[in-house]
């Protein structure tokens, strides 16, 4: 069967996750994979631009470097990286192949992502390095199950509150638990998740470094020029000085060295992160609190059309109730989705108590700014609409 027929017979969420068969999976087969040098990216905002930042510096060094990250907007292909370019469906196939010999009759077994982080295990055998991003959570998630060199921790919010638990100090503790020897930490967290941080390297006798690059008024000016001359969101600046200290500590750089890496840096090629699409358009995939917080820090001087849908298991309520400073009007953008029930009509007593001015979306008028914000699958059905359009 083709690795296209197995997603297709896969779903992409679930309300609860086996949290010990992708353990007891990996145990079984883990003599016929590869060993290889595998870097962790946790936390609620920024894993995947922060990992993208860290795989290509790696690879400017001439390492060979894989990066997996989820979840995709387009294609499923998206979440694997190969040393700048996103891999073609021959590749995967015959990695899927691979697979299918090493898991046999396991694989049907495996869930959507559980699926897709076997298939990267395959995919990136020949790596020097592997960053992989996790899924939800960070200690019982698909990719903890494998030999991790470093972790790197992003700003830990507020998310999947339904899986991780009620409060910060529970999301915090799930995720960081995954700790390894070596890991530094975002310092733009609230005290507990630093205190609980430092706890928790204490009991695992594990190297915890909290990043102190932004502090750097050099770096930070070369990171601050970067973002500027390729037209990047601001806040894409703090996770770009998150990666470049996560490559000072794993090649142990100096800092001289960094501005010269920074200096030949591409242009990152993750979209969707507060992306400008026209002179009026942007989108961004942030869909929780912590990114609804950053766009009104972002737009605070202005007001925007926000083009809105969401998931009914998702707290929209206290999104929207951030976002209210910027909004002009919420259009809501209607899409068919099998997997999860939409919002509907609780969306709409939700913008009514919020007094917010709603209606639905049809087309994108130029004397209006829009801002697309929600899922990876509305920010797809929008963008194909567009271009479409």
């Amino acid at each position: 069967m083709k690795f296209k027929n197995i997603l297709a017979e896969k779903t992409m969420f679930y309300k609860k996750i086996n949290r010990f068969f992708m353990f007891s999976m990996y145990e079984k087969y883990k003599d016929q994979f590869a060993k290889t040098k595998n870097i962790q990216i946790i936390g609620t905002n920024g894993k995947g631009s922060t990992g993208r930042f860290l795989a290509m510096l790696l690879q400017q060094e001439g390492f060979s470097v894989g990066h997996y990250t989820s979840p995709h907007i387009f294609t499923f292909n998206e979440r694997f990286w190969l040393n700048g370019i996103i891999l073609d469906d021959e590749t995967l196939e015959k990695a899927h192949k691979k697979l299918e010999q090493i898991l046999a009759h396991d694989l049907q077994k495996l869930s959507y992502f559980e699926y897709a982080t076997f298939l990267a295990l395959v995919v990136f055998e020949k790596c020097d390095y592997v960053i992989f991003e996790a899924g939800v959570g960070g200690e019982y998630d698909a990719t903890s199950v494998f030999d991790r060199d470093f972790n790197v921790f992003t700003k830990i919010g507020f998310d999947h509150q339904e899986m991780l638990g009620d409060s910060l100090k529970k999301i915090a503790r799930t995720k960081l638990k995954a700790m390894k020897s070596k890991a530094i930490i975002s310092n733009e967290q609230e005290i507990e998740v630093l205190k609980l941080a430092k706890h928790i390297a204490l009991l695992k006798k594990s190297t915890l470094w909290i990043s102190t690059l932004c502090r750097d008024k050099k770096i930070e000016f070369f990171a601050q020029e970067y973002i500027e001359k390729y037209h990047l969101a601001i806040f894409l600046k703090n996770n770009l000085l998150l990666a470049l200290e996560s490559f000072m500590l794993i090649l142990n750089k100096n800092k001289n060295n960094l501005i010269e890496s920074l200096s030949k840096l591409p242009r990152l090629d993750l979209r969707g992160r507060c992306e400008q699409i026209s002179h009026n358009l942007f989108v961004d995939v942030g869909h929780n609190e912590m990114a609804a917080s950053i766009l009104v820090s972002i737009f605070k001087e202005k007001k925007v059309h926000l083009v809105y849908n969401c998931f009914l298991d998702k707290n929209f309520r206290n999104i929207l109730r951030i976002l209210k400073p910027i909004i002009e009007m919420v259009e809501i953008y209607n899409y068919q989705c099998e997997d999860r029930a939409l919002a509907g009509e609780e969306l709409i007593r939700c913008l009514e108590e919020l007094d917010i001015k709603y209606k639905t979306f049809y087309s994108i008028q130029k004397e209006n700014l829009y801002l697309v914000f929600g899922s990876f699958v509305l920010v797809e059905k929008f963008l194909r609409g567009y271009c479409e359009r």
